[in-house]
Formats: C-alpha cells, sequence, structure tokens
C-alpha cells in the first residue's frame, strides 16, 4: 500500500471524481423486503456516511489548526486573518475550535499509539468524540474494541467508561465490585452513584457503604443513587443560604434529623427554594436602585413641554418609592407590598 500523501494537485484531480455515495436506499413502501434487512442496509449506509463525516471533520479540524498556527506565527497579534478565514467560509469561532479539538484529539491518540488510522473507520463521529474526552483508561478500552473490528458508538463508549469507573471506585465495597463482575449489578447503575459519592464529604460515605455491602441489590443501588444525588443538594444548597450562615445552624444535625425522618428530598428543597429567594431579593433590590437612577435621569432631561412623558415618569413614581405595591392578578383584588429598608 502507498503511504505517501497525495499532493494538493493530485487530491484536486481526485476529488474531479464524485465519492460513490449514490446509495440504492430500499423503498419504504416495498413490503417484499424485510423488515430486518431493511433496517441493516440503512444501518449499513448510515455507517457509511457516519465514517466519511468523522474523517471529513478531523482532516478540517487539521486544515483549520494549521491556518490559526500560521496566524499565530506571522499575523497582527489579534488573529484577523483567522477570523477572516473562517468569514469567508461561513465557519464560527465556536465550531472551528470544536474541529481543532477533534484533529488535536485524534492526533494524540494515534501519536500515543492507543489506535491504529484504520480504527478510526469503526467510531462513529460523536462515540469519538466522546472518547477523546474520557479518562486515558476509558481509552485504552475503546481503543482495544475499536482494532479488534467492534463497532463503536457513544452507547459502547458508554458502557466502558461505566465498567471502569465501577470496578476502579474506591467508594464501593467489594461486595458490590464481585455483583459486578458476575454481572448481577450492571455498571449502568452504579456509575451514577459513584458519581454522586464523589460529591459528597467522607463523613457522609461510610453508612451509604455499610448499607450497600448489607444489600448489594439495584433497588439498594438506585435509593443510594437518588439519596446521594439529595445529600449533595442539600449540603451545596445549605451552605450558600446566607439565613442560616448567620444564625449559625448545625447544617450537619440538621441533616442527620432529615435522614431520619426520611424527609431528606423535602428538605433539600425547603434549602434550595431559600437560596432562590435571597438571590432574587437581592436582584429586586439592584433593579429597584437601577429604575430609580433611571427615572431621575429622564425627569432631568424632561421638560413641561412634554406633558406625555412626564405622566409616564409620574405613574411610575410608586415603583421607585420606599414602599412598592404590585397586583398579583389582573382584576386587582390581590396584591403585594414590598417595604425596602435598606441599612446604611
Amino acid at each position: 500500500m502507498n503511504d505517501i500523501p497525495l499532493t494538493p494537485a493530485e487530491l484536486v484531480a481526485a476529488l474531479e471524481i464524485p465519492a460513490d455515495l449514490n446509495f440504492e436506499i430500499p423503498d419504504p413502501e416495498d413490503e417484499e423486503i424485510a423488515e430486518d434487512e431493511f433496517q441493516t442496509q440503512l444501518d449499513t449506509f448510515w455507517q457509511v456516511c457516519d465514517r466519511f463525516d468523522l474523517q471529513t471533520d478531523i482532516w478540517r479540524g487539521r486544515i483549520l489548526r494549521a491556518v490559526r498556527d500560521r496566524e499565530k506565527k506571522g499575523g497582527d497579534g489579534r488573529g484577523s486573518g483567522f477570523l477572516n478565514w473562517l468569514k469567508n467560509r461561513e465557519i464560527t469561532k465556536g465550531q472551528a475550535y470544536n474541529l481543532i479539538q477533534l484533529a488535536n484529539s485524534a492526533d494524540t491518540l494515534l501519536a500515543e499509539g492507543k489506535l491504529n488510522p484504520a480504527a478510526i473507520n469503526n467510531f462513529s463521529k460523536r462515540a469519538f468524540v466522546e472518547t477523546a474526552k474520557s479518562a486515558p483508561e476509558v481509552q485504552k478500552l475503546v481503543s482495544e474494541a475499536a482494532q479488534k473490528g467492534d463497532r463503536i458508538t457513544r452507547r459502547e463508549v458508554k458502557q466502558l467508561a461505566d465498567e471502569w469507573l465501577a470496578m476502579s471506585s474506591d467508594l464501593l465495597p467489594d461486595e458490590v465490585k464481585e455483583k459486578a463482575e458476575t454481572g448481577a449489578l450492571p455498571p449502568r447503575h452504579l456509575a451514577p452513584l459513584v458519581k454522586e459519592l464523589e460529591k459528597l464529604p467522607t463523613n457522609h460515605l461510610k453508612e451509604m457503604q455499610t448499607e450497600m455491602a448489607e444489600s448489594p441489590d439495584v433497588d439498594t443501588i438506585k435509593q443510594l443513587t437518588s439519596d446521594a444525588k439529595n445529600l449533595s443538594k442539600y449540603l451545596d444548597a445549605a451552605a450558600q443560604v446566607q439565613t442560616l450562615r448567620k444564625a449559625n445552624i448545625d447544617v450537619e444535625m440538621a441533616l442527620e434529623e432529615a435522614l431520619n425522618l426520611d424527609c431528606l428530598q423535602l428538605t433539600a428543597a425547603v434549602v434550595k427554594e431559600a437560596i432562590q429567594l435571597e438571590q432574587n431579593v437581592t436582584k429586586l433590590y439592584t433593579i429597584w436602585k437601577k429604575i430609580g437612577g433611571l427615572a431621575d435621569r429622564l425627569y432631568v432631561e424632561t421638560g413641561a413641554s412634554n406633558p406625555n412623558l412626564r405622566s409616564l415618569l409620574s405613574c411610575l413614581e410608586s415603583l421607585t418609592q420606599e414602599t412598592i405595591e404590585v397586583q398579583l392578578d389582573e382584576t386587582g383584588d390581590h396584591s403585594v407590598r414590598l417595604k425596602f429598608m435598606v441599612d446604611s
């Protein structure tokens, strides 16, 4: 096989002959074609398109990288040459850097010997991108599967990533890992649990690990995943609530009581809404101050010869006072009155 790269002129000549992508797509109304055969044909065509798309985008990324690097060396220092190159080809900066990242990932995998060029054809485009983002250990597992000839989609990448995460995590007890090795506990259930456990402080893990070891089954894993998620939300939210920090509330003990009463999810929801309320009050105060300043400026720049504009300002004046009132419905039967009492 000739591995000598084609010159630009040779590439242009080769591309004068259109790529043979003229598929004979089966007639969807042809009842003589079995459903399995129909799906197989379409899947084959799709894989060809996917492969073509991946290879094309990798090369586009390499081209864009060359344009960018050339600009860095001899450009004006502002990257205008690179940006103009993108503009002329109707490519956004974000799209360009995504393609460059794809090319960098491909070159890294190839340079490190984790993947041979032919094996790239076994990837879908999205699977290749996911592989490039994965941990080195996952990249090795995926590359080995691709080099054996396996078709790699995002589902295969996720499955291998889940398996590696489940078996390599120190947060799962041995009883759980043994179940995972036998297939009794699918990695797709363990991976979300590990990700949630990684967010928690060490002192909150022991009880969960004990429960896992005592009941290493799918239902327990699902329940603990939900508990860990709510626990993480609670801890993150409680740390942000100013009212709780000022009162020196023992957040950890409140957490223990919520767990004992099996109302952690409800407690987390209350704390989360408390954050929203504090943030909205701050935002409301900022808007109130802003509208007052803008109204003052507009009043100065207008005169009595603009009666309608002055009427507008007079009407809005009620929203710039220390006490404001806003109707909660169109009938006016319900309203809310707020008073701003700002500490100096």
